[in-house]
């Protein structure tokens, strides 16, 4: 009787393929991620009205990892022991991506990670949609070099490892671009950090020295409520000392005032205003499935909608959704992406994008004042640090990470 019962468990849990959805949906995060959530839900929901996969229909399995970076693992573990799920799409903030990697390499998992992120990283296991440093920060402080006419540069960040480390990417960049050190100004506050009176007074001192200056904020998560807030209380206009923001897109502007924003630049590789048939269409269907006519598109979201289509070319042509066959299939996979071309994976388990710089509308849209006109290979190690320049990432034929290219050695993972 027990065997009967443990085996019609084990069937019925074989009838379903289990995708893991791993986004915060409280916390500091939940202004960002859950809208990802949300997302994958809906991709789901529309490979299921395909007919499924392998014969087979999708399963969601959702949790909250709440903000809370080591809750991320073990709630990672829970979704690839205990729920079975065969693949994972998740993570914001790279600490919450660091804080898994052990899990996902011990279990043999794969991940799905959409949010652009610092670089310095390619894992076997982890797939990355968003964009590394050379597809959004460096084009975006060449915008600002060469059509605002920048000199002095703030790098603001939330302080852990994507700003950090995207910062001294961006510092070394400046300085071979003949910035001098101290035209350069760096400053860090916490998750959250919700007093930014004397920081943006301090970037209005650090702007009046007679030289056009700029912002390049990696500020995380609903700290930048306040921040923008407080730019607009201080008179700090974007024709005077224009702000770049990664991570602000659509739906963070959705909840803003966006009055003192306008005339401000993000860098992306998708924004909803983008004229395309495959843009148009998401945008229909995601509205459609929300039930909402106002609800938001935005760049992490587009990167959700390439990954799965890319897992699931992946999952049919290996025939199986067993994690070695499916990390196997993936590089070379190319699928549509909305802004009208096709996104393709590479052997560094990266992708090709188009790098779009955006102005900031009155409306929460933004205007595209600059694209490239080809896609960006997405780079996993800067050419830019000493220690970063001299490594390959190629999981095809070298099967490695970060393959040193003057010692001919696999240096790690």
């Amino acid at each position: 009787m027990l065997m009967t019962s443990v085996s019609h468990i084990a069937l019925a849990a074989d009838e379903t393929i289990k995708v893991g959805i791993l986004h915060s949906l409280s916390g500091t995060m939940a202004i960002s991620e859950t809208t990802l959530k949300d997302v994958m839900l809906m991709l789901i929901e529309q490979q299921n009205a395909k007919g499924g996969l392998l014969g087979k229909k999708l399963e969601a399995v959702v949790v909250d990892p709440a903000s809370d970076w080591p809750l991320f693992a073990e709630k990672a573990r829970e979704l690839i022991s205990a729920s079975g799920s065969s693949v994972v799409f998740g993570c914001w903030t790279s600490v919450s991506r660091k804080s898994v990697l052990p899990v996902f390499k011990e279990l043999n998992s794969i991940l799905f990670y959409p949010v652009q992120y610092e670089g310095e990283e390619s894992e076997r296991n982890v797939f990355y949609t968003g964009a590394s440093p050379n597809q959004q920060a460096i084009p975006a402080v060449d915008y600002l070099l060469e059509e605002e006419g920048v000199e002095r540069w703030v790098l603001a960040g939330t302080d852990y490892v994507y700003p950090r480390t995207t910062n001294k990417i961006l510092e070394a960049y400046l300085k071979s671009k003949g910035v001098a050190a101290e035209d350069i100004m760096i400053n860090y506050t916490p998750f959250g950090h919700s007093d930014w009176q004397t920081i943006v007074s301090d970037i209005k001192g650090f702007g009046s020295a007679g030289k056009k200056t700029a912002v390049v904020s990696t500020v995380n998560g609903d700290a930048n409520v306040p921040f923008y807030k407080e730019l607009g209380n201080q008179g700090v206009k974007a024709s005077d000392i224009p702000v770049v923001a990664f991570s602000v897109g659509e739906e963070e502007l959705a909840g803003f005032d966006t009055a003192p924003l306008v005339g401000h630049l993000a860098a992306w590789n998708y924004f909803q205003s983008v004229e395309a048939p495959e843009n148009a269409e998401f945008i229909a269907k995601w509205r459609e499935f929300t039930k909402n006519p106002e609800r938001v598109t935005n760049d992490p979201m587009e990167a959700h909608y390439i990954g799965f289509n890319m897992w699931v070319k992946a999952v049919e042509a290996a025939g199986t959704t067993d994690s070695d066959a499916v990390i196997a299939a993936l590089p070379g996979i190319t699928v549509p992406n909305l802004t009208g071309g096709m996104s393709t994976m590479l052997a560094n388990h990266h992708i090709t994008k188009p790098v779009l710089i955006g102005e900031i509308q009155a409306d929460g849209q933004f205007e595209v004042v600059s694209q490239t006109d080809d896609l960006v290979p997405g780079d996993a190690w800067s050419d830019y640090l000493p220690e970063s320049a001299p490594l390959k990432s190629d999981w095809v034929e070298l099967n490695c990470g970060n393959y040193n290219t003057e010692t001919k050695a696999c240096v790690g993972s």
